[in-house]
């Protein structure tokens, strides 16, 4: 049954219309092949009763005088006479059972018993054997309500059972033909209307793995039928769904630029704050620079500014690099992310905690997975009160990529949660934009968002990503 539901339409319509025009058409068959026998069988009664009226009406006397020789030549004049009767044997019986005469009179010789005849026999019907294609008939013959004697007669069946067979089989070969005629024009008719539903189902099926795109123009039907109707529908919906996506990927730049100025400000202060130092190492080899420990000193520390500085640029550049490719995970990635909160713990004396650590290169876009901890880690800062606490563990079990992210703040919004998990849209109590640009970068990934209470007392946000093991991986273009 679920194989057969399983078939599409194009299959099962026309296997119905086959099933109900074989019920209908055994229906019908059975109908016909009866009305014929109900037929032949009368009109083989009729001529029956002709040939044995005839005969009685001649054998009456010789067969009350018991005369066999007349009765024999009666007999033998009657088969020429009635011969469209098709008689095959014709057996006159005395009042006592015995053979009189009959037209075969070796085989049932004068005195003999009469032969058995089917029990179903009755007196002037004629009954049909189709096994020995033969029509058996008996007539008792009488005198003043006197019975004398009675006539058998074996009639030849074979032409009325040879016709019976041929309409049959007329019938059967009819009855197929249109069964397939009407099945297969069925399915060229049920093909013909859903070849725009399956249109339909293939563009739906693309949009699965790609953007939804139109119907082309030239194979939208009439406007004013239903599947030009639903055509335009789904051009609209795939017009708005573009619209929208658009808007996404503008909306998820912007907010991108916005994380890239609020980190450019952060940047600014780190490297703001050891220029100080660094000029004063450099007025101090001015003046003392011919002293080794000193100048070995204001090296040292020359060298540990600028190394901080260039972490800082490195990276700040890895967050928002148009022309980037995409490289497996490293740990410096997870690393590079104590950098660019920095500014905002530093800022609110937030306590950062980075724990568990990735072996090697994970197959996974680091520049997509990064922005997404980012995101959620500045998220967390920003909800910490001043003082707080800022947690994220990361750890990888070779087949998922899962990452932590806990604050002591008040926890989410209500509905952010939703937002995360793709079940509402944004506004502005759930969060913004930012968390469904977040769930989609995510969801880009292969990826769920989890949000549930931390034991910190805020929120705690688990990021699960599938590994790509032993696969190349994908360039990602756009977000949303």
């Amino acid at each position: 049954m679920r194989r057969v539901r399983a078939l599409p339409l194009a299959i099962k319509i026309p296997l119905l219309v086959a099933v109900l025009m074989v019920a209908v058409g055994v229906v019908a068959s059975e109908r016909v092949l009866s009305r014929l026998q109900a037929v032949q069988e009368r009109q083989l009664s009729d001529l029956t009763d002709a040939y044995l009226d005839g005969l009685s009406s001649s054998l009456l006397d010789p067969v009350l005088r018991g005369d066999p020789w007349e009765v024999f030549d009666i007999l033998d004049r009657a088969r020429g006479l009635y011969a469209a009767v098709r008689p095959l044997e014709t057996i006159v019986l005395d009042d006592g059972g015995a053979v009189l005469a009959a037209t075969d009179p070796r085989r049932f010789p004068i005195g003999s018993s009469a032969p058995d005849q089917p029990g179903d026999v009755r007196a002037d019907t004629a009954h049909v054997d189709e096994d020995e294609a033969r029509a058996y008939a008996r007539r008792t013959l009488a005198v003043e309500g006197r019975e004398i004697g009675s006539i058998l007669v074996a009639i030849d069946a074979a032409p009325i059972l040879a016709e019976r067979r041929e309409v049959f089989y007329t019938l059967l070969a009819s009855n197929a033909a249109v069964t397939l005629v009407a099945a297969a024009l069925g399915w060229i008719t049920v093909r013909r209307m859903v070849r725009p539903i399956r249109m339909l189902g293939t563009h739906l099926t693309q949009t699965l793995d790609g953007p939804v795109n139109p119907i082309p123009a030239v194979m939208i039907p009439d406007p004013a039928t239903e599947v030009g109707r639903l055509f335009r529908s789904y051009n609209a919906l795939a017009e708005a769904i573009g619209e929208r996506d658009a808007l996404l990927a503008r909306a998820a730049e912007e907010e991108r630029l916005a994380s890239l100025g609020r980190l450019a400000s952060g940047m600014a202060h780190e490297i703001n704050n050891p220029l100080g130092g660094l000029f004063n190492a450099l007025d101090t080899l001015k003046v003392h620079g011919d002293k080794a420990a000193i100048r070995r000193n204001s090296v040292d520390l020359l060298e540990r500014g600028l190394k901080g500085i260039r972490d800082v640029v490195r990276t700040t550049l890895a967050t928002y690099r148009p022309d980037r490719e995409v490289r497996p995970l490293r740990q410096a990635d997870i690393g590079d992310l104590r950098i660019l909160v920095r500014p905002e713990t530093a800022r609110k004396r937030l306590a950062l905690d980075l724990c568990g650590e990735v072996d090697g290169d994970l197959p996974v876009d680091a520049f997509q997975l990064r922005q997404v901890l980012l995101n959620v880690l500045l998220n967390a800062c920003r909800a910490a009160p001043e003082g707080g606490k800022v947690r994220m563990t990361v750890a990888a079990d070779g087949a998922r990529f899962i990452a932590t992210i806990e604050d002591s703040g008040p926890g989410l919004p209500a509905g952010a949660e939703q937002v995360l998990t793709g079940g509402l849209q944004p506004t502005a109590d759930r969060g913004g934009l930012g968390l469904l640009i977040t769930a989609r970068m995510v969801a880009d990934l292969g990826g769920t968002l989890l949000a549930d209470q931390s034991p910190l007392g805020g929120a705690r946000i688990t990021v699960t990503v599938p590994l790509a093991a032993g696969k190349p991986l994908p360039e990602i273009r756009h977000v949303a």
